[in-house]
């Protein structure tokens, strides 16, 4: 079934009821299919199913196969432990967030603050909010709300896109959503934003990515292949990457994208080449490989991703990466190079190095800048970025390792009293005039400038698992839990250290509920990090000249 049959051709600012609405019992009632554990994708090397000039994706065919998932059971130890009192509080936060639509749940709100004056968007559903809420379900043997948002959300993206007299992408993925109940007629309709009602209008380019790597999460934590192999999955996936595949005048592997087009999704300086959209783009990227079928429009697509990932991994390893040798060679660079064995690729003048990051490098450790392009470097620490750089396998392990190293060596700047810094550091005087024009919500050490968010605790605790470090998730974790409950789960803090809870922050917010969840089964749990963590694959090491990040004292 093809998922715009039913449907009329509607600008997203009108809603889908009963009579419009596109039938999902067929997909909701299908067969779950469990399988036992066999070589998984992420057990393979992309050389496995890279398509060479001469080999075609003969081969490719192979290595599609059911066996290639790995079954992530939910959780058989999560009743064997005295649980922290603040679990049960966040569990019944949590369902008290749930939305249905006729009598079936579809995602949560993003938050449940009755003491604020007015809602604004926050009684719908967020797609990237809903993550952590999904992984929480998954996690805790509810995958039934996780399916039926995948399949709403899918058919959303069916909807005609219109801001003003311009169409957007067919394969745009909704912001969010609301259902409304009319009580009087016994009907349910939803409406959704695909960017037309955002502040700035910007659509969101992070949402698609969201929506395939939870697709291999339900996947995996399931074993139901159904799914992901229906028409309309597949169609999705395939709809999403076209937007993001499409050949044109780019010289780099990277997205461009416009400000605000993320989790920051006010004007922040993170136009151009943000890595927390690149490393999402390389993680939906590796999770659309082993799902999609290797069928006559699969095949393309198989080709295009393997391609891409391997120049994107170059590219971001290469030029995205910084460390104390890297900075001082950068610092020593000269300008104005023309030619093709340039060491300054990008020309970045060494005297647009700001003065913090000296001081704020240590001798080992390391991180994924903000941002890359011609004359340009943000040299900002983004946590969402560097923490799915890890889990998707952007880093290389002594990377991932690095990262870590500087999470130790920098806790008080980048965790102090509540984690995480979103980003670091805030951005203040003439800098934050010119940069967010003047924003009121993202003033210093505030929000998104230097805000620390506890939803980010979920990433964070994800990454010290891959790595090895989990006494580094506990130390945050632990002091999450002493704060968040008495606080009435807040969106953000405030304050250098994150002392403050955020001038405008919401209370109970859903994802500082769900992220403490995901993050505290995961620890308990850690075969849980199976689901929304990628393996290594050892093939697409790009040629780097080995830094003192982690050597000097080797």
């Amino acid at each position: 079934m093809d998922v715009g049959v039913g449907l009329k051709n509607v600008s997203s600012s009108c809603s889908i009821s009963e009579s419009e609405d596109f039938d999902l019992s067929k997909l909701l009632d299908k067969k779950i299919l469990r399988i036992e554990r066999q070589r998984s994708f992420d057990e393979r090397s992309l050389s496995e199913v890279s398509v060479g000039l001469s080999r075609g994706l003969d081969n490719y065919d192979n290595a599609y196969s059911p066996g290639r998932w790995v079954d992530t059971p939910a959780s058989s130890a999560r009743n064997s432990f005295e649980p922290h009192p603040v679990v049960a509080e966040a569990w019944d936060a949590l369902r008290r967030s749930m939305v249905h639509f006729r009598g079936q749940p579809v995602g949560t709100l993003a938050a449940v603050d009755h003491g604020a004056e007015e809602t604004l968007n926050y009684d719908q559903v967020f797609v990237r909010d809903f993550v952590p809420s999904a992984l929480a379900f998954l996690m805790n043997g509810e995958p039934d709300i996780v399916k039926n948002f995948l399949l709403k959300t899918l058919q959303l993206q069916g909807w005609e896109k219109r801001i003003d007299r311009f169409m957007l992408g067919e394969g745009v993925m909704p912001a969010s959503f609301k259902v409304l109940h009319d009580p009087e007629r016994k009907k349910d309709t939803i409406m959704a934003d695909f960017g037309e009602s955002a502040i700035g209008r910007v659509a969101p380019v992070d949402s698609g990515f969201w929506w395939i790597i939870l697709l291999r999460a339900y996947t995996k934590s399931t074993g139901d292949l159904t799914l992901a192999e229906t028409p309309e999955c597949q169609k999705g996936m395939r709809l999403i990457l076209s937007l993001c595949l499409s050949e044109g005048f780019d010289t780099f592997p990277t997205l461009l994208c416009a400000d605000g087009c993320s989790m920051i999704d006010r004007r922040m300086g993170v136009y151009g080449y943000p890595i927390e959209i690149q490393s999402l783009f390389f993680m939906s990227l590796r999770c659309a490989l082993v799902m999609m079928k290797p069928d006559e429009e699969g095949k393309e697509f198989i080709e295009r991703i393997v391609k891409r990932l391997h120049a994107l991994s170059f590219h971001l390893r290469s030029y995205f990466w910084l460390d104390f040798q890297q900075l001082n060679d950068i610092y020593r660079y000269k300008t104005e190079e023309y030619s093709h064995t340039a060491v300054n690729k990008f020309n970045v003048i060494p005297d647009s190095i700001p003065d913090w990051v000296f001081d704020f490098m240590p001798t080992r450790g390391g991180y994924f800048v903000g941002n890359v392009s011609p004359a340009r470097m943000d040299f900002r620490w983004f946590a969402l970025g560097n923490c799915i750089a890890i889990l998707s396998c952007i880093a290389t392990p002594e990377q991932a390792s690095a990262i870590m190293d500087l999470f130790e060596a920098r806790w008080e700047e980048l965790v102090g009293e509540m984690p995480l810094k979103i980003t670091y550091p805030c951005l203040e005087g003439h800098e934050w005039r010119i940069t967010t024009g003047c924003d009121p919500k993202n003033t210093r050490w505030s929000y998104h400038n230097g805000g620390s968010w506890p939803v980010l605790l979920w990433m964070l605790t994800a990454a010290c698992i891959k790595t090895g470090r989990p006494q580094i998730a506990r130390k945050a974790i632990e002091l999450a839990e002493s704060r968040l409950l008495k606080d009435s789960w807040p969106e953000y803090y405030d304050g250098k250290t994150g002392r403050y809870i955020g001038k405008q922050a919401r209370k109970y917010q859903t994802w500082s509920i769900a992220g403490y969840l995901v993050a505290k089964m995961m620890l308990e749990d850690p075969s849980h990090l199976g689901m929304i963590a990628l393996e290594e694959d050892k093939q697409m090491k790009p040629i780097l000249k080995r830094s003192t990040s982690w050597t000097c004292f080797s």
